[in-house]
């Protein structure tokens, strides 16, 4: 690990034990993240982005939920071996969690300062009134008007947007290492969700820390990030800069995605793009390409194999047989 990389995640697998079979949610996952850097995941609905991180954070749910492998190193210890005390100090300290939906994410019987002075003092060992006062420097960070009043208010008497900036400032009161943000634009309006965007890049900046946006809108990632990895049943299946994905995609997937995007500068008459098929189901998935029955270049080979990682460039790879044996 180099001196600049906070977090490396090396042949990480979730599954699910369900009655079907098993479900490999996660299945061999594996990214750096450097300080500072903002880093997208995206993918269909499915594809295993949120529980990649759940894994990051040891929260799968056990049962039917185990980690089956891999490793996850932070700052040089690998998270998956620590004790549950050693989790727990991690967890809303060094490494912080937007959830996807913010109007249950938050205990709707809570003050939110109840909600916000605990994990204060929990972590950062202040009193009650040193952690008020610092809840209400993060919810004045985040914008939210006349923090030292709604401080005292419950969830109920915000709106959606406010919400999700109080689930902001809960996730930077510690000050962390690593912001992940699950589809933190979910449910909001277009306005309200540049706002949100806008404000995880401000304080991700002011603070220092490096960023996991975990989204399906391109242009969400376009606009924020520094490296994409593209996931689709569980994998990676194309990793690189934002400028290399947007200006030359090579996975069949990535450039049905990035084709499907509606353009503004060009005029056409034709019906908009969409990829077809659906998600295949990854519960007993055998050992083949998932993308060969939506693929328009599929080959033979990826109905029997799964394609080897091919390296394309310094932290640039794809998983597809067209760049590898299978060429």
């Amino acid at each position: 690990m180099t001196d600049d990389v906070i977090l490396q995640v090396k042949d990480l697998k979730a599954y699910f034990k369900l009655d079907e079979g098993l479900l490999k949610a996660v299945d061999g996952v594996s990214f750096d993240l450097r300080k500072g850097e903002t880093l997208g995941i995206v993918g269909e609905s499915g594809s295993g982005k949120s529980v990649t991180n759940l894994a990051i954070m040891r929260l799968i749910p056990s049962p039917p939920g185990h980690i089956a492998g891999g490793e996850v190193v932070f700052m040089g210890d690998d998270i998956l071996k620590m004790s549950d005390d050693g989790i727990r100090k991690i967890r809303g300290n060094k490494i912080s969690m937007i959830f996807q939906d913010p109007m249950t994410c938050l205990n709707p019987f809570l003050k939110i300062s109840t909600q916000m002075i605990e994990t204060i003092v929990l972590h950062q060992g202040l009193d009650k009134k040193a952690a008020k006062e610092k809840a209400v420097d993060m919810l004045k960070l985040a914008g939210i008007p006349a923090p030292e009043k709604r401080i005292d208010q419950y969830p109920h008497q915000f709106s959606g947007g406010m919400r999700q900036r109080v689930m902001i400032a809960m996730a930077l009161s510690c000050e962390p290492e690593i912001l992940i943000a699950d589809e933190p634009t979910t449910a909001l309006d277009v306005t309200i969700q540049a706002q949100i965007l806008e404000l995880i890049n401000e304080l991700s900046e002011r603070l220092g820390t490096a960023v996991i946006l975990i989204t399906h809108s391109l242009g969400v990632v376009a606009g924020m990030c520094d490296s994409i990895c593209v996931m689709y049943a569980g994998r990676i299946v194309e990793r690189g800069t934002a400028d290399e994905i947007f200006s030359d995609p090579r996975h069949p997937y990535t450039q049905g995605l990035i084709k499907s995007v509606p353009r503004l500068d060009k005029v056409s008459t034709q019906r908009l793009y969409s990829i077809p098929g659906q998600p295949p189901n990854v519960i007993n998935l055998p050992d083949c390409c998932p993308f060969f029955p939506r693929c328009e270049r599929a080959m033979d080979v990826c109905k029997t194999k799964y394609p080897k990682v091919a390296e394309l460039g310094d932290k640039r790879t794809v998983a597809c047989w067209l760049y590898g044996e299978g060429k």
